[in-house]
């Protein structure tokens, strides 16, 4: 991403978060999609507008050159977007986005956060998908350096919610239990849906969004 369209998309943030009726803590939710995908695919935009409907401020964080994504230049729009990590601020990733912010939030180190809402999750090697259309996961995987223990103190209880279908054939429900359980999350786990992409039937996502729901709940007690 150049200069200019990082500030164009900055700017789109401030805007899309200056709403006049905003929850009383004033969470942030950011997006962060995976392998492929850009900040219009799959249900990224329903819930951005379904946030902002409730006065949630929603930024849909855009991931540079997601057919062959760069490590380093991945953990460098997340600190462009996201800086320190806060207390209000929830997290919503999908896929090869979640292992990308589980390092993230290992190296930022925050005392806090909000939450997470982990999609299709995993947080260690696919074995049955090492790579995918020239794209070297297991080599993108291994830069990731995550320390669950942290991230679970971060979000504090019943804050860490993962979502997974038994049909997923790209991350296995297995892997997505793994990381749960490493992060002591709650899983919910369904019988279909697939890698919950727009092709699977999913241009609108309402169990991330009432998952979100809850843990902004959670922030106003």
């Amino acid at each position: 991403m150049n200069r200019r369209q990082f500030c164009t998309a900055a700017a789109g943030m401030l805007a899309a978060c200056a709403q006049p009726h905003r929850t009383p803590q004033h969470a942030t939710v950011f997006i962060i999609y995976g392998y492929g995908a850009t900040i219009d695919n799959h249900w990224f935009a329903w819930l951005q507008a379904q946030l902002q409907q409730r006065g949630i401020c929603a930024v849909r964080v855009p991931m540079p050159d997601s057919a062959q994504p760069d490590f380093d230049r991945w953990q460098q729009t997340l600190a462009q977007y996201i800086g320190k990590p806060q207390e209000n601020h929830i997290f919503v990733a999908h896929s090869l986005g979640t292992i990308s912010l589980l390092h993230y939030l290992t190296a930022a180190r925050p005392r806090r956060i909000g939450g997470l809402v982990l999609v299709s999750a995993f947080g260690k090697r696919i074995p049955t998908l090492p790579e995918i259309n020239g794209f070297n996961i297991d080599a993108y995987v291994d830069c990731c350096r995550i320390d669950f223990a942290a991230i679970a103190r971060m979000a504090g209880n019943h804050r860490i919610e993962l979502i997974s279908a038994d049909d997923d054939a790209i991350v296995p429900e297995e892997n997505t239990r793994y990381v749960a359980k490493e992060l002591n999350g709650y899983l919910h786990i369904r019988a279909t849906g697939g890698h919950f992409l727009d092709r699977d039937g999913f241009t609108q996502f309402p169990p991330v969004l009432e998952s979100v729901e809850r843990i902004v709940q959670m922030l106003q007690e």
